[in-house]
């Protein structure tokens, strides 16, 4: 595992991707990689009118080699932190300090993986997967992703490329407050977790299927109650990282 370290980043740009949710990419001041593992957060340093705070945010991109590195920040109301955030400037320069974490996937896990995530509990799933396509493997990777509104859809395009482009990719969306014109599924991530996990068996037949679950608490330790003590998942092959 990687030691964590502090330095300076500097924001090299930033997009809306969904209503409430800004995409950061920030730049190492000192040009060096950030070398974390695909999954893993990071604490950026905010000067804040009332006083420094750290606020902890999982990386939403895989290692590549360079300086650069992604991070969605959703905007709370009267959150100081996230508003801070979403009015940043590019070329703001911050201290940061990480990696941390254990909630990981190497990218040559040859596990078929079940991904849960909500919100943007999907980042360090998105990482893991960049990673492994990255990495050339071959093993399934099935992303199940909720949301309220068609609107949260967070990484819709490029996950519908990923699968266009890897016949062992899946991605599938649920909406907990559908409208009319949602032909998708709908209702909160766990109802659709069993009958996922049991196609993932049998698509992965020679290896048992890890589930990585990232979101908020409740939806976490609902679907990590519903893999070991219903669908019989072992213990060790589920991973799950909640966000407060």
């Amino acid at each position: 595992m990687k030691k964590p370290e502090t330095f300076e980043v500097r924001l090299a740009s930033a997009t809306m991707i969904a209503p409430t949710v800004r995409q950061l990419m920030f730049e190492r001041v000192d040009d060096r990689p950030l070398d974390h593992d695909p999954g893993q957060w990071i604490n950026l340093v905010l000067p804040l009118p009332e006083g420094e705070c750290r606020r902890a945010y999982s990386i939403a991109s895989a290692p590549d080699g360079s300086s650069h590195f992604e991070v969605a920040v959703t905007r709370v109301p009267c959150g100081p932190g996230s508003t801070y955030l979403h009015d940043l400037s590019e070329g703001s320069v911050l201290s940061a300090i990480g990696p941390h974490g254990l909630f990981t996937r190497a990218p040559d896990d040859p596990s078929p993986s079940l991904f849960v995530g909500t919100g943007t509990g999907v980042t360090p799933l998105r990482a893991m997967m960049q990673a492994a396509l990255a990495s050339g493997s071959k093993a399934p990777l099935w992303l199940l992703f909720g949301a309220r509104f068609e609107e949260d859809i967070l990484y819709r395009a490029e996950m519908e490329a990923f699968t266009r482009a890897h016949p062992h990719v899946r991605y599938t969306i649920t909406l907990s407050r559908p409208g009319e014109s949602w032909t998708g599924k709908s209702g909160y991530v766990q109802t659709h977790v069993p009958a996922l996990l049991r196609e993932l068996e049998a698509a992965g037949a020679s290896a048992a299927p890890h589930v990585y679950v990232c979101g908020l608490e409740r939806m976490v330790k609902a679907v990590r109650e519903l893999c070991r003590h219903e669908l019989g998942v072992d213990r060790k092959h589920v991973h799950t990282e909640r966000y407060d």
